[in-house]
Protein backbone atom coordinates (compact mmCIF):
# COMPACT_ATOMS: atom_id res chain seq x y z
CA UNK A 1 0.00 0.00 0.00
CA UNK A 2 1.28 3.37 -0.93
CA UNK A 3 2.29 5.45 2.18
CA UNK A 4 0.07 8.35 1.05
CA UNK A 5 -2.88 5.91 1.29
CA UNK A 6 -5.69 7.12 3.66
CA UNK A 7 -7.22 5.51 5.87
CA UNK A 8 -9.80 5.44 7.81
CA UNK A 9 -11.63 3.54 10.66
CA UNK A 10 -15.32 2.69 10.25
CA UNK A 11 -17.84 1.01 11.89
CA UNK A 12 -20.12 -2.09 11.03
CA UNK A 13 -22.80 -4.09 12.32
CA UNK A 14 -24.11 -1.53 14.29
CA UNK A 15 -20.77 -0.86 15.97
CA UNK A 16 -19.97 -4.41 16.36
CA UNK A 17 -17.16 -4.37 14.19
CA UNK A 18 -14.48 -1.73 13.45
CA UNK A 19 -12.82 -1.86 10.37
CA UNK A 20 -9.59 -0.06 9.20
CA UNK A 21 -9.67 0.49 5.31
CA UNK A 22 -8.29 2.95 2.72
CA UNK A 23 -10.57 6.09 1.71
CA UNK A 24 -10.21 5.13 -1.81
CA UNK A 25 -10.54 2.15 -3.33
CA UNK A 26 -12.99 -0.54 -2.51
CA UNK A 27 -14.68 -0.24 0.56
CA UNK A 28 -16.47 -2.54 2.45
CA UNK A 29 -20.18 -2.44 1.64
CA UNK A 30 -23.19 -4.87 2.07
CA UNK A 31 -21.75 -7.98 0.16
CA UNK A 32 -19.14 -8.27 2.63
CA UNK A 33 -21.89 -8.16 5.69
CA UNK A 34 -24.59 -10.59 3.93
CA UNK A 35 -21.79 -12.95 3.21
CA UNK A 36 -21.10 -13.50 6.82
CA UNK A 37 -24.48 -13.68 7.76
CA UNK A 38 -24.81 -16.74 5.41
CA UNK A 39 -21.73 -18.35 6.52
CA UNK A 40 -22.73 -21.08 9.47
CA UNK A 41 -19.67 -22.03 11.50
CA UNK A 42 -19.18 -23.47 14.95
CA UNK A 43 -16.39 -22.88 17.76
CA UNK A 44 -13.58 -25.19 16.66
CA UNK A 45 -13.40 -25.05 13.30
CA UNK A 46 -11.16 -23.31 10.50
CA UNK A 47 -13.08 -21.51 8.48
CA UNK A 48 -10.82 -20.04 5.03
CA UNK A 49 -11.80 -16.10 3.35
CA UNK A 50 -10.65 -15.77 0.25
CA UNK A 51 -9.69 -12.61 -1.36
CA UNK A 52 -10.70 -11.19 2.42
CA UNK A 53 -9.52 -7.51 1.67
CA UNK A 54 -9.14 -5.90 4.93
CA UNK A 55 -10.85 -9.09 6.43
CA UNK A 56 -14.78 -7.54 7.20
CA UNK A 57 -16.62 -10.56 6.02
CA UNK A 58 -14.29 -12.96 7.90
CA UNK A 59 -13.64 -11.08 11.34
CA UNK A 60 -17.63 -10.82 11.84
CA UNK A 61 -17.89 -14.71 11.37
CA UNK A 62 -14.98 -14.72 13.86
CA UNK A 63 -16.55 -11.88 16.26
CA UNK A 64 -20.12 -14.02 15.76
CA UNK A 65 -18.47 -16.93 16.51
CA UNK A 66 -16.40 -17.40 19.69
CA UNK A 67 -13.44 -20.12 18.79
CA UNK A 68 -13.48 -20.17 15.40
CA UNK A 69 -10.26 -20.21 13.60
CA UNK A 70 -9.92 -17.73 10.98
CA UNK A 71 -7.26 -17.18 7.61
CA UNK A 72 -7.75 -14.70 5.95
CA UNK A 73 -6.34 -14.89 2.40
CA UNK A 74 -5.71 -11.46 0.13
CA UNK A 75 -3.01 -11.32 -2.66
CA UNK A 76 -2.56 -7.25 -1.83
CA UNK A 77 0.31 -6.94 0.92
CA UNK A 78 -1.32 -3.57 1.44
CA UNK A 79 -4.96 -4.78 2.76
CA UNK A 80 -3.28 -7.96 4.58
CA UNK A 81 -1.32 -5.46 6.89
CA UNK A 82 -4.57 -3.67 7.11
CA UNK A 83 -6.66 -6.92 8.06
CA UNK A 84 -3.93 -7.86 10.62
CA UNK A 85 -4.67 -4.50 12.16
CA UNK A 86 -8.41 -5.13 12.07
CA UNK A 87 -8.58 -8.48 13.97
CA UNK A 88 -6.40 -6.66 16.59
CA UNK A 89 -8.29 -3.68 16.83
CA UNK A 90 -11.18 -6.45 17.52
CA UNK A 91 -9.61 -8.42 19.90
CA UNK A 92 -9.41 -11.73 17.27
CA UNK A 93 -6.43 -11.74 16.66
CA UNK A 94 -5.43 -14.77 19.03
CA UNK A 95 -7.20 -16.90 15.97
CA UNK A 96 -7.16 -15.14 13.15
CA UNK A 97 -4.18 -15.74 10.88
CA UNK A 98 -3.42 -13.44 7.59
CA UNK A 99 -2.06 -14.71 4.27
CA UNK A 100 -0.32 -13.01 1.73
CA UNK A 101 -1.65 -15.81 -1.15
CA UNK A 102 -2.67 -15.63 -4.74
CA UNK A 103 -6.41 -17.52 -4.13
CA UNK A 104 -5.55 -19.22 -7.11
CA UNK A 105 -2.24 -20.84 -6.54
CA UNK A 106 -2.85 -23.70 -4.94
CA UNK A 107 0.18 -24.31 -4.43
CA UNK A 108 1.05 -21.28 -2.89
CA UNK A 109 -2.05 -21.60 -0.17
CA UNK A 110 -0.84 -25.02 1.02
CA UNK A 111 2.70 -23.50 1.44
CA UNK A 112 1.23 -20.99 4.13
CA UNK A 113 -0.43 -23.31 6.01
CA UNK A 114 -3.66 -24.49 4.38
CA UNK A 115 -2.96 -28.16 3.48
CA UNK A 116 -5.80 -30.20 1.51
CA UNK A 117 -8.63 -31.29 2.95
CA UNK A 118 -7.98 -29.07 6.16
CA UNK A 119 -10.54 -26.60 6.29
CA UNK A 120 -14.49 -26.82 7.66
CA UNK A 121 -15.63 -23.58 5.98
CA UNK A 122 -14.65 -21.25 2.89
CA UNK A 123 -16.19 -18.09 1.80
CA UNK A 124 -15.48 -16.05 -0.46
CA UNK A 125 -16.10 -12.26 -2.33
CA UNK A 126 -14.73 -13.05 -5.72
CA UNK A 127 -14.28 -10.33 -8.35
CA UNK A 128 -17.55 -10.53 -9.74
CA UNK A 129 -17.49 -7.98 -12.93
CA UNK A 130 -16.95 -9.42 -16.50
CA UNK A 131 -14.14 -7.51 -17.50
CA UNK A 132 -15.31 -8.13 -21.17
CA UNK A 133 -19.35 -6.39 -20.23
CA UNK A 134 -18.83 -3.88 -17.43
CA UNK A 135 -16.57 -0.68 -17.57
CA UNK A 136 -14.07 -0.82 -14.47
CA UNK A 137 -12.52 1.22 -12.21
CA UNK A 138 -9.48 3.01 -13.23
CA UNK A 139 -8.60 2.47 -9.35
CA UNK A 140 -5.95 -0.60 -9.45
CA UNK A 141 -7.34 -1.64 -5.76
CA UNK A 142 -10.70 -1.07 -6.80
CA UNK A 143 -10.53 -2.81 -9.98
CA UNK A 144 -9.06 -5.74 -8.56
CA UNK A 145 -11.62 -6.26 -6.25
CA UNK A 146 -14.24 -5.67 -8.67
CA UNK A 147 -13.39 -7.51 -11.97
CA UNK A 148 -12.14 -10.77 -12.73
CA UNK A 149 -10.77 -12.55 -15.85
CA UNK A 150 -12.40 -14.78 -17.68
CA UNK A 151 -12.39 -18.39 -15.55
CA UNK A 152 -12.07 -16.82 -12.53
CA UNK A 153 -15.17 -18.23 -10.79
CA UNK A 154 -14.40 -21.74 -11.53
CA UNK A 155 -10.45 -21.12 -10.74
CA UNK A 156 -11.53 -19.93 -7.07
CA UNK A 157 -14.39 -22.57 -6.47
CA UNK A 158 -11.24 -24.72 -7.59
CA UNK A 159 -9.36 -23.81 -4.87
CA UNK A 160 -12.05 -24.03 -2.51
CA UNK A 161 -12.63 -27.61 -2.78
CA UNK A 162 -8.91 -28.21 -2.38
CA UNK A 163 -8.88 -26.80 0.76
CA UNK A 164 -12.16 -28.01 2.15
CA UNK A 165 -12.22 -31.46 4.08
CA UNK A 166 -15.55 -34.04 2.55
CA UNK A 167 -18.94 -32.49 3.36
CA UNK A 168 -16.73 -28.86 4.43
CA UNK A 169 -19.06 -25.81 3.24
CA UNK A 170 -18.31 -23.56 0.93
CA UNK A 171 -20.43 -20.10 1.14
CA UNK A 172 -20.61 -17.36 -2.15
CA UNK A 173 -21.86 -14.00 -2.77
CA UNK A 174 -21.90 -13.46 -6.53
CA UNK A 175 -23.75 -11.06 -8.98
CA UNK A 176 -27.63 -12.37 -9.64
CA UNK A 177 -27.94 -12.63 -13.52
CA UNK A 178 -24.42 -15.02 -12.69
CA UNK A 179 -26.30 -17.94 -11.26
CA UNK A 180 -26.51 -20.61 -13.91
CA UNK A 181 -22.81 -19.92 -13.92
CA UNK A 182 -22.33 -20.43 -10.02
CA UNK A 183 -24.82 -23.38 -10.10
CA UNK A 184 -22.69 -25.25 -13.30
CA UNK A 185 -19.37 -24.70 -11.98
CA UNK A 186 -20.14 -25.83 -8.43
CA UNK A 187 -21.60 -29.49 -10.01
CA UNK A 188 -21.09 -31.94 -9.84
CA UNK A 189 -18.75 -31.84 -7.44
CA UNK A 190 -20.54 -29.96 -4.90
CA UNK A 191 -24.35 -30.39 -3.55
CA UNK A 192 -26.79 -29.79 -0.98
CA UNK A 193 -27.09 -26.11 -2.51
CA UNK A 194 -29.09 -23.28 -1.38
CA UNK A 195 -29.31 -20.05 -2.80
CA UNK A 196 -30.64 -16.68 -1.03
CA UNK A 197 -31.68 -13.99 -4.09
CA UNK A 198 -30.66 -10.26 -2.49
CA UNK A 199 -33.70 -7.83 -4.01
CA UNK A 200 -32.86 -3.87 -3.91
CA UNK A 201 -36.39 -3.39 -3.71
CA UNK A 202 -39.77 -4.87 -4.33
CA UNK A 203 -40.56 -5.92 -7.55
CA UNK A 204 -36.84 -5.53 -8.57
CA UNK A 205 -34.83 -7.88 -10.66
CA UNK A 206 -32.44 -9.53 -7.67
CA UNK A 207 -29.04 -7.49 -7.67
CA UNK A 208 -26.67 -10.77 -5.86
CA UNK A 209 -27.11 -14.22 -4.80
CA UNK A 210 -25.72 -15.68 -1.65
CA UNK A 211 -25.28 -19.44 -2.51
CA UNK A 212 -23.92 -22.30 -0.17
CA UNK A 213 -22.70 -25.44 -1.33
CA UNK A 214 -21.19 -28.83 0.71
CA UNK A 215 -18.58 -30.57 -1.28
CA UNK A 216 -18.97 -33.86 -2.12
CA UNK A 217 -23.04 -34.31 -1.21
CA UNK A 218 -25.50 -35.66 -3.43
CA UNK A 219 -28.45 -33.25 -1.65
CA UNK A 220 -30.64 -31.47 -3.95
CA UNK A 221 -30.99 -27.45 -4.59
CA UNK A 222 -33.14 -25.26 -2.63
CA UNK A 223 -34.06 -21.89 -3.96
CA UNK A 224 -34.64 -19.58 -0.50
CA UNK A 225 -37.23 -17.05 -0.09
CA UNK A 226 -35.32 -13.33 -1.41
CA UNK A 227 -33.74 -11.15 0.86
CA UNK A 228 -35.25 -7.65 0.38
CA UNK A 229 -33.06 -4.49 1.69
CA UNK A 230 -34.95 -1.74 1.06
CA UNK A 231 -39.28 -1.23 1.21
CA UNK A 232 -41.57 0.51 -1.25
CA UNK A 233 -40.52 4.13 0.36
CA UNK A 234 -36.80 3.30 -0.61
CA UNK A 235 -36.22 3.00 3.50
CA UNK A 236 -34.12 -0.36 4.65
CA UNK A 237 -36.84 -3.46 5.65
CA UNK A 238 -36.89 -4.77 9.35
CA UNK A 239 -35.23 -8.21 7.75
CA UNK A 240 -32.42 -6.15 5.90
CA UNK A 241 -31.58 -4.21 9.15
CA UNK A 242 -31.43 -7.80 11.52
CA UNK A 243 -28.70 -8.49 9.51
CA UNK A 244 -26.74 -5.49 8.46
CA UNK A 245 -26.88 -3.63 11.48
CA UNK A 246 -28.26 -6.26 14.21
CA UNK A 247 -25.78 -9.22 13.09
CA UNK A 248 -28.52 -11.51 12.99
CA UNK A 249 -27.76 -14.65 10.53
CA UNK A 250 -29.42 -16.14 7.27
CA UNK A 251 -30.64 -19.11 6.99
CA UNK A 252 -28.68 -20.89 4.15
CA UNK A 253 -27.07 -22.95 7.16
CA UNK A 254 -26.89 -26.76 6.48
CA UNK A 255 -26.83 -27.84 9.87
Amino acid sequence: MEADTEISEDAVLGGRLRIRQPRRGHRVGHDAILLAAATAAHSGELAVDLGAGVGAAGLAVAARVPGLRLALVEIDSGLCALASENARLNQLDDRVAVLACDVEQVDALIAAGLPAGSVDRVLMNPPFHDVQRHNVSPDPRRRLAHAGAEGLLARWIGSAELLLKPQGTLTLIWRADGLDDVLGTLQPRFGNIAVMPVQPRPGAAPIRVLVRAVKGSLGSRTINHALLLNDEKGQPTDAAEAVLRAGNTLDLTEK
